[in-house]
């Protein structure tokens, strides 16, 4: 099996290489997000209208969980399609030139289900290179949905693989310890799985906090022929042999999560896949689970031909403060110091990256442990310190208190006393009984959205939240008592079965359900590589799509999700806030230089490709229930006027 998967690998190691289509999720095997597509540029940017829209019909009407339906996906393009998926289980194949429909697969979930999830960031595309051009399922559409299904579907006509596994499917469920059955589903896939050759590698999405004992983070490699297990590795360690075994203390098999719900990252070349992975269960209160639980929030390692660790470098020790890796590991050739460095980037909620040699671990930018604030919840064992980067900060790290309060003079003085009841230490100060505000908050810092990477001036371009978040643990035996009360702050209600504390929190909003802190909210900020420095800072969004229509439209700087794209004419386009603009900067001095209007909130990641001598700019545009931004079912797509 070594040698049949070490020939694959090297069969396919130039599809790593970034060109002008987007055949993976990130452009590239090691998410840099980078185009070299150039058409587009700072001297015609402004003349950039749009091409074509295509609706998806999906608004989630029909879905008991419809109110809190995403539309994150970032297109794909193969040959002359592009492919995407919705949150509620349907994969689109479109004309990349007009936006027509060629097939729509529908997974057909159940409308009354409801899981912890309700996301799809996009597929993946594989082509069988043993296959005839002609032949049925010789390139492949892989998704996964919110109800842990893997599906393989034929690129030319949406049609299940019927040699893949179970007639085109398999239930990822199996061997996951499902913590509960029915219409309700934990267990998720929310981004897409990664090839690696003639293999299929993929993570989960696991709902937090619901309880102590949850599904288990398992990532597992899949035959992308006949879907054949090759093996799976658990980032809760079981074998004593294992040198992470011994940082779990104790409660290793209670404990469930340290899932990666990110994409993956694939090292062709030298055979490794790199797993971002989160926090083990529950997120805000590890007395069940003490020690340091290494594998979860950390950068993962694994060889492709075996599933072994060959390095690992957590990043948030017993993490209190639900700081998973939330973004795809970004693989680049660091020049630095007169030196090529096999490089890993990795964007954190934290609001740090951290920058490591990919085929050692060694940290190429020095990290430091330092003392952190300490816990006075009983039962609770927090690590006394915490890795911090020596890269400046994305995102502040201060305490927020009273002083802090910010807006209008009765919002300011309701966010002022809400902030002094709290506690406050900055970064890392842990969950509490009277409550905590977390900063950064348990969204970021840096989410989903990641990093864009242009290799040339080794500028690191990423989307940031200061937006500080609040969380408080009451006992348990208080909840009937509480629950006749009409004193106590609801939001974020989480049972955590089976641990002594349950679980509220929420974003630190004002009466008038701004933020508590003062602008900017969302940033998008640049970062040389080479040199260690921040480049520039500027605020992200208006508040022209979140604020009653008297209020001036100030560029604030609003919260958002999703991420930045690079192009070799030296232009970012980034959407994300929570506002309906894709809009384009300017690499070098991050001046805004275009802004196009989308029919509905684009809180996605855009892509861009080139065809017929023409550059496109695609994204989705449907909105985020969560956020609360303009609903929609669109892929929006713009060119230059003809």
């Amino acid at each position: 099996m070594k040698i049949l998967i070490a020939v694959t690998l090297s069969c396919i190691a130039t599809l790593a290489i970034a060109d002008p289509g987007w055949r993976y999720y990130g452009n590239d095997a090691g998410g840099s997000r980078y185009s070299p597509a150039s058409q587009v540029s700072a001297t015609n940017v402004t003349d950039l209208e749009i091409a074509w829209k295509f609706r998806t019909g999906q608004l989630g009407k029909e879905f008991k969980q419809g109110d809190r339906l995403t539309f994150e996906a970032t297109p794909v393009l193969f040959e002359r399609a592009l492919y995407f998926s919705t949150a509620f289980g349907e994969v689109f194949a479109v004309d990349a030139g007009s936006g027509k429909q060629i097939w729509k697969f529908d997974s057909e979930l159940p409308k009354d289900m409801r899981s912890g999830e309700v996301s799809s960031r996009g597929v993946t595309i594989w082509q069988d290179s043993a296959a005839k051009k002609d032949q049925v399922c010789a390139v492949r559409v892989f998704f996964g949905n919110i109800m842990g299904q893997l599906y393989a579907l034929d690129a030319r006509t949406g049609l299940p693989c019927q040699e893949f596994a179970d007639q085109g499917r398999i239930d990822l469920r199996q061997g996951v310890r499902l913590k509960w059955q029915g219409r309700y589903n934990n267990y998720t896939i929310t981004s897409p799985p990664v090839v690696a050759g003639n293999y299929l590698i993929t993570g989960s999405a696991i709902g937090d906090n619901g309880a102590v004992d949850l599904e288990r983070g398992i990532v597992r490699m899949f035959d992308a022929r006949s879907g054949e297990l090759r093996w799976s590795w658990d980032p809760i360690p079981t074998d004593h042999a294992d040198p992470a075994y011994a940082t779990w203390t104790e409660g290793r098999e209670l404990a469930g999560g340290a899932n990666a719900w990110p994409p993956l990252s694939v090292d062709v070349d030298n055979g490794l896949v790199f797993v971002p992975t989160g926090s083990p269960s529950p997120d805000f209160y590890g007395g069940l689970r003490p020690g340091n639980g290494e594998y979860a929030n950390s950068v993962v390692a694994l060889a492709i031909e075996t599933g072994q660790v060959v390095w690992h470098r957590q990043l948030v020790h017993h993490d209190l403060w639900d700081y998973d890796l939330p973004a795809q590991p970004v693989l680049i050739d660091l020049r630095k110091d007169g030196k090529t460095i096999p490089a890993l980037v990795q964007a954190t909620k934290m609001g740090m990256l951290f920058v490591f040699n990919r085929l050692t671990g060694e940290a190429v930018y020095p990290i430091e442990e330092r003392a952190v604030p300490q816990s006075a919840v009983a039962g609770e064992r927090p690590s006394p310190t915490q890795p911090f980067s020596s890269l400046p900060l994305l995102s502040s790290h201060a305490p927020v208190t009273a002083d802090d309060a910010w807006g209008f003079y009765f919002s300011r003085k309701a966010c002022a006393k809400r902030l002094g009841a709290m506690r406050s230490e900055g970064i890392y100060t842990p969950p509490s009984l009277e409550g905590t505000v977390t900063n950064p908050g348990f969204v970021g810092g840096s989410n989903w959205g990641g990093l864009a990477y242009d290799p040339g001036s080794q500028i690191v371009v990423a989307t940031v939240m200061e937006a500080p978040t609040w969380v408080r643990l009451t006992p348990q035996e208080k909840l009937a008592q509480l629950r006749e009360s009409d004193d106590f702050d609801w939001e974020g209600y989480t049972e955590m079965e089976g641990a002594p504390y349950f679980l509220t929190r929420g974003m630190l909003l004002s009466p008038l359900g701004i933020p508590c802190t003062a602008p900017p909210w969302g940033k998008l900020v640049a970062m040389d590589l080479g040199k260690g420095e921040i480049v520039w800072n500027v605020p992200l969004g208006t508040i022209e799509d979140v604020a009653p229509a008297l209020v001036p439209n100030l560029k604030l700087g609003v919260p958002g999700m999703g991420g930045a794209i690079v192009t070799g004419a030296g232009l970012v386009f980034v959407a994300a806030a929570a506002d309906d603009y894709l809009r384009a900067f300017a690499l070098q001095s991050g001046e805004e230089l275009w802004k196009g209007r989308l029919p509905a909130g684009g809180q996605a990641t855009p892509m861009t490709y080139e065809l017929d001598g023409k550059q496109y700019v695609v994204i989705a545009a449907g909105g985020h229930g969560g956020m609360g931004t303009t609903r929609g079912d669109y892929v929006v797509a713009f060119a230059l006027k003809d």
